[in-house]
């Protein structure tokens, strides 16, 4: 496959885009906080090499295999960064609400099962298998962490738990992207022909580099300075999380009824 000067602009771009995050979260000692992340941005700095260099030197099918594989450990790391960001959500007494790591372990698993079969639903007009599976992939990727970001923001405010700053901003960005990859890998069905795969893959990749350059600047700055929780403050939060346990076993017992 032939790469534009635009296609090789977004891959320097992308690749330095990582590599200045990372220096930041080290730098600035955010990846103890966000291991996970962290992760996830080191092993797309390897990704990019070696996708970048398998185009390059190897065949369509090395690079359809190497790119599948990266791409599974690419979405279980976004996986694990959903749970990772959860767990600053819902712990704001440094331990999971009641009841609230069950329902967002089930909300994964429906965003799953709906992810599957919005990729299943999906017909891309495209001329090769290849380049089908690769679409339907990608928006089972997007579907799945699109609803696994939206309902952990829905729960959070539901329950009324807190929102760190980084945290806030990792799952915005992360969230924007999501969604705009559901309505570009959706777009495909109405757009027949490599061109315009290629022209709304270009706007996704342009995105996520703005989503880059979003982390870069905002995980660069300090998060407001906690403040000490009083005592009458530390027993509400206590008593939410109890009537937070309340509602979810009220919810139970209602659809188990039902």
């Amino acid at each position: 496959m032939h790469l534009s000067s635009l296609d090789n602009l977004f891959w320097a771009l992308s690749f330095f885009g990582h590599c200045i995050l990372l220096g930041v979260l080290l730098i600035r000692g955010r990846a103890s906080a966000f291991p996970v992340f962290t992760t996830l941005i080191s092993v797309n700095i390897v990704r990019t090499i070696v996708l970048f260099f398998t185009l390059r030197y190897g065949s369509k099918g090395e690079y359809f295999y190497t790119y599948w594989t990266l791409a599974f450990v690419d979405m279980a790391l976004q996986l694990a960064l959903s749970y990772e960001l959860a767990t600053h959500v819902f712990q704001p007494l440094g331990a999971w609400a009641p009841d609230v790591r069950r329902s967002f372990l089930a909300l994964v698993a429906t965003s799953v099962v709906l992810a599957v079969g919005l990729a299943w639903l999906a017909a891309p007009p495209t001329k090769t298998l290849r380049l089908a599976i690769m679409i339907r992939g990608d928006l089972f990727t997007s579907a799945l962490m699109s609803e696994i970001f939206v309902a952990m923001v829905a729960l959070s405010v539901t329950l009324g738990l807190p929102w760190r700053t980084h945290v806030a901003r990792l799952a915005q960005g992360m969230g924007v992207y999501s969604v705009y990859g559901i309505v570009t890998d959706a777009a495909h069905t109405f757009f027949p022909g490599n061109s315009a795969y290629r022209t709304l893959s270009q706007m996704q990749i342009g995105l996520y580099i703005v989503c880059l350059g979003y982390w870069v600047v905002t995980l660069a700055m300090e998060e407001p300075a906690p403040r000490k929780l009083p005592a009458e403050l530390h027993e509400e939060l206590r008593a939410l999380q109890e009537r937070a346990a309340l509602v979810l076993r009220g919810l139970r017992t209602t659809e188990s009824a039902s």
